[in-house]
C-alpha cells in the first residue's frame, strides 16, 4: 500500500493522473524477464521471458497486438542453423506456436501465447534488423479433437449424400477438406534427452502401473518430455532431460523395488545421448498419411526411431532418435514435407574431364528449372580431377560456375579424405557421380553403397569388373543401403538397361540381345568408304570426341566388351570380360607399343600406325558392298548358351543395323513376348554431351525417389 501511494504521488506530480486515456495512449516502458514469486522472492521468467512479460501486459492493457522484435525473420520452419533450407512461417495458430516453443523453438517462450488467447490478441514476430519483412503472425485457435471429428463426420455425410444423388455407392474419401497444402508448419527438436524404460512381462494386465510410474516421476520433480506405452503396459518409456536421467532412474528403482526383487519387472534402464524430433501443424488432423511420411523420411535417412508419441489433438508427432542423427532427421523430414526443395549433396569425380565438365555445364544450365518446376536442388559439395580436389568446408555447395578454377586451386587428390567429407555431410541424400574410367575409383563403390551413399556413373569398371565385388555391391543395393545407377555406362543417354530391367521384371524372357554398342565404331564404319581410308575415319571419330581417351580401347573391342558384360550380368549371366569373344581390329604390335607424349599425341601416333591395315579393311568393305551389304560392329548375347561375341560383320539390308547412322547405338531385344519383331532401342550415343545427359537423367531419376 505504501509503495502504491508513492507511485500515485509520482503519477500526480508528472501529470499522469490528469490524462484522458480515452484520447491519449501513453508509451509504457516495462522491464521484462525479471519477476518475483508469490512469496516476494526475485526470480526470472527463464528463456525468452521478455516475450512472456510482453503478452502478460498486453492482456492486462487489452492491447490490439504484440510485436516481438527478434534477430530472425519470424518463426522458422526449422532451426536454420541445422536445416539451411528452413524459411519463415507466415502464420501460426496459438496452439501450434506453443507446441513449437515446447519442443525447442528458441524464438518463443513456451507460455508466451497463453495470455493472448482469451482476447485473441495477435502476436507478431519480426526482425529488428529487417523491419520491412512482415515476419510471422500468431493468432487464433486450432480445432479441438471434437471439432476435427465433427468436421470429418460432416464431410463423410456430404460425400455419402452426393454419391447417393449420383446413384452410386459411397466411396471412401481421404479427409482433406480445408487442409493446408502442407500438413505441418514446422519441425523442431529437443536435444540432451535421456530415455527411461520400464519393462516386465508380468505387468501385462496389471492395473495402475502407469499411475505408479508417473507418480514416481512427479514425486522426484522429473520433467517428462514425452511418454510412450505398450497397450498391455508391458513396457513404459519416457523421455526426460539428460541431466535428470539418473534421478529418474533412481526414482523408478525405489517405486518398483519389490517388483524388481521378485522379477515382476524385468528391467529399468536409462539410455542417454538422445534427441526428440517433432513435426507440428494443425493440418495433420485433416490429412491422412502424415505420420507415414514422417516415418518414411526417417527411414530413408537411415535414422533409427527409439520411441514415438502422438498427441490426441493430432497437432504433433514426436520421435526419439540418437542425438548424432537428429540434424540429419530434421533435414530429411523438412524435405519430405516439401517445406523445401529436395536437396542432394553431390560429389563429382572426374569433374575436370570431358564428361564431368559437360555434366557441370548441364547442371548450371538447368539449375533454376530444377528448383522452380521440379522442386529439386543439386548441391555440388565436392569435386575432383585427376590431380586436384575441392571440398566445401560447410558442405553447403560450391559455386559450380567457377568449378574449374576452384579445383585448380584445391588440394592434392585423396579418395579417402574425399570419402570422409561426403560421409560427414548431414544431408541424408548423398550422391557420388564418377565420370572417370578409373579402376581405382570403382573400388570405392562398395564402401560408398554400404555407407548409404548413392553412386551414379558411366564408368564400366565396377559393372564389368571383379564378379565378387560386383555381387557385394549389388547386395548393398538390394538391402536398401543406397542406389547404384549406371545406365550411361552402356548406351550414354539411351534407356537400354532400364528397358531390359522392365522386360525382366514384368516376366518377359529375353532370348537374344544383339546390336551395336560402340558409337565410335558406328561412326568409323559409317564414314569409312572407298575414298575415306579406315585410319582417316578413326581420326575423324577422335576429332569429334566420340572415342574413349585412348582410341585403342575402342578399336580393340575392350570398351564394348565391358558393356556386353554389364548387360549379361543384368540378364543373370555370370560373365567376365575375358569370356566375351572379341574381334580386335588393332595389330598386336600397335596394341602393345609404348607410345610417349600427351593423349592427343599418342592417339595421332596410333592412327598413323593404323594406316597399314587400311588396305585390308578396304578389301572387306568392297566384298560387303559387292554382296549389297554393309559392315557393322555387331554385338550378340545369347542367353540360352550364356555366350557373347563382338565382331565386324556383313549386314544385310533387312537387318535393323543396316541403316545405323554415324553416331548411333542400337540394341534389339528378342523376347518371348516380342516374337514377330524385336524391341529396339536406338539413338545417338556418342560423345561427352550425351553421356553427361545420361548421367544427369540418372541423377534426376534418383532424386525423385527421395
Amino acid at each position: 500500500p505504501i509503495e502504491s501511494l508513492k507511485y500515485d504521488e509520482h503519477g500526480k506530480k508528472n501529470g499522469f493522473m490528469d490524462l484522458d486515456y480515452k484520447n491519449v495512449s501513453p508509451i509504457i516502458v516495462v522491464t521484462g524477464f525479471v519477476a518475483t514469486t508469490a512469496e516476494g522472492v526475485p526470480t526470472t521468467l527463464k528463456r525468452s521471458g521478455s516475450d512472456y512479460s510482453a503478452t502478460i501486459f498486453a492482456k492486462l492493457l487489452e492491447a490490439g497486438r504484440v510485436t516481438m522484435w527478434k534477430n530472425t525473420d519470424g518463426v522458422y520452419t526449422a532451426d536454420p542453423r541445422r536445416v539451411p533450407e528452413a524459411f519463415p512461417i507466415e502464420s501460426l495458430k496459438y496452439d501450434e506456436a506453443m507446441e513449437l516453443a515446447y519442443f525447442g523453438a528458441q524464438v518463443l517462450h513456451p507460455s508466451a501465447m497463453v495470455p493472448c488467447i482469451d482476447g485473441n490478441i495477435p502476436v507478431y514476430v519480426r526482425n529488428i534488423f529487417n523491419p520491412s519483412f512482415k515476419g510471422t503472425v500468431i493468432q487464433g485457435r486450432s480445432p479441438t479433437l471434437k471439432d476435427t471429428d465433427m468436421a470429418r463426420r460432416q464431410e463423410e455425410e456430404e460425400e455419402r449424400k452426393m454419391e447417393q444423388q449420383k446413384g452410386g455407392a459411397g466411396a471412401d474419401k481421404v479427409f482433406t477438406k480445408g487442409a493446408p497444402v502442407i500438413p505441418i508448419k514446422g519441425i523442431t527438436s529437443i536435444d540432451k534427452v535421456a530415455l527411461v524404460n520400464l519393462e516386465g512381462a508380468s505387468l501385462i494386465g496389471v492395473p495402475g502401473v502407469a499411475q505408479r510410474f508417473m507418480a514416481a516421476m512427479a514425486d522426484s520433480n522429473i520433467n517428462v518430455l514425452m511418454i510412450t506405452q505398450a497397450s498391455s503396459e508391458h513396457s513404459i518409456c519416457v523421455a526426460v532431460p539428460s541431466e535428470q536421467g539418473s534421478k529418474a532412474l533412481e526414482a523408478l528403482q525405489r517405486a518398483f523395488e519389490l517388483e524388481l526383487a521378485r522379477s515382476t519387472v524385468n528391467s529399468i534402464s536409462l539410455l542417454r545421448g538422445m534427441s526428440v524430433v517433432a513435426i507440428i501443424g494443425e493440418g495433420m488432423a485433416f490429412t491422412l498419411g502424415t505420420a507415414a511420411t514422417f516415418m518414411r523420411a526417417l527411414a530413408t535417412a537411415k535414422v533409427n526411431v527409439r520411441a514415438i508419441a502422438q498427441g490426441s489433438s493430432e497437432r504433433q508427432v514426436a520421435v526419439v532418435v540418437n542425438a548424432e542423427d537428429a540434424t540429419r532427421a530434421l533435414r530429411a523430414v523438412h524435405q519430405a514435407f516439401t517445406l523445401s526443395e529436395t536437396v542432394a549433396s553431390v560429389a563429382i569425380i572426374g569433374a575436370g574431364g570431358r564428361v564431368g565438365g559437360e555434366l557441370v555445364d548441364q547442371l548450371n544450365q538447368q539449375k533454376s528449372e530444377l528448383k522452380e518446376k521440379l522442386g529439386l536442388q543439386v548441391n555440388v559439395i565436392a569435386a575432383m580431377s585427376s590431380s586436384k580436389m575441392i571440398i566445401n568446408d560447410k558442405l553447403m555447395g560450391l559455386d559450380t560456375s567457377k568449378l574449374p578454377e576452384l579445383i585448380e586451386n584445391g588440394v592434392q587428390t585423396d579418395l579417402d579424405a574425399f570419402t570422409a567429407a561426403i560421409e560427414s555431410d548431414i544431408n541424408p541424400h548423398k550422391v557420388v557421380i564418377d565420370c572417370t574410367s578409373s579402376e581405382k575409383v570403382s573400388e570405392y563403390y562398395e564402401k560408398w553403397l554400404k555407407a548409404g551413399i548413392h553412386v551414379i556413373t558411366p564408368n564400366k569398371m565396377a559393372g564389368s569388373g571383379d564378379l565378387g565385388r560386383y555381387r557385394r555391391s549389388m547386395e548393398h543395393v538390394k538391402q536398401g543401403s543406397a542406389q547404384w545407377h549406371f545406365e550411361s555406362s552402356v548406351g550414354a543417354a539411351l534407356p537400354i538397361i532400364s528397358t531390359l530391367r522392365d522386360l525382366l521384371q514384368t516376366g518377359d524372357s529375353v532370348k537374344l540381345v544383339e546390336g551395336s554398342l560402340s558409337g565410335t565404331m558406328s561412326y568409323v564404319l559409317r564414314t569409312f568408304s572407298e575414298t575415306t581410308p579406315f585410319s582417316e575415319a578413326v581420326r575423324q571419330a577422335v576429332a569429334n570426341g566420340f572415342s574413349e581417351s585412348d582410341i585403342r580401347t575402342d578399336l580393340s573391342g575392350h570398351d564394348c566388351a565391358r558393356k556386353v558384360v554389364i548387360l549379361a550380368r543384368e540378364l543373370g549371366i555370370d560373365m567376365k570380360v575375358e569370356d566375351v569373344e572379341v574381334e580386335c581390329l588393332i595389330p598386336k604390335d600397335i596394341m602393345e607399343k609404348k607410345y610417349q607424349g600427351t593423349r592427343e599425341e599418342i592417339n595421332n601416333a596410333v592412327i598413323n600406325d593404323l594406316k597399314k591395315i587400311d588396305s585390308d579393311m578396304l578389301d572387306r568393305l568392297k566384298k560387303a558392298l559387292a554382296n549389297n551389304n554393309v559392315l557393322r560392329y555387331h554385338t550378340v548375347i545369347n542367353t540360352e548358351t550364356g555366350r557373347a561375341s563382338i565382331k565386324i560383320q556383313e549386314t544385310k539390308n533387312d537387318h535393323p543395323l543396316y541403316r545405323l547412322k554415324a553416331d548411333e547405338n542400337l540394341i534389339c531385344f528378342h523376347t518371348s513376348r516380342y516374337k514377330t519383331s524385336p524391341l529396339i532401342v536406338k539413338g545417338s550415343a556418342a560423345g561427352a554431351e550425351l553421356t553427361a545427359s545420361g548421367v544427369f537423367s540418372d541423377l534426376l531419376r534418383l532424386m525423385r525417389t527421395f
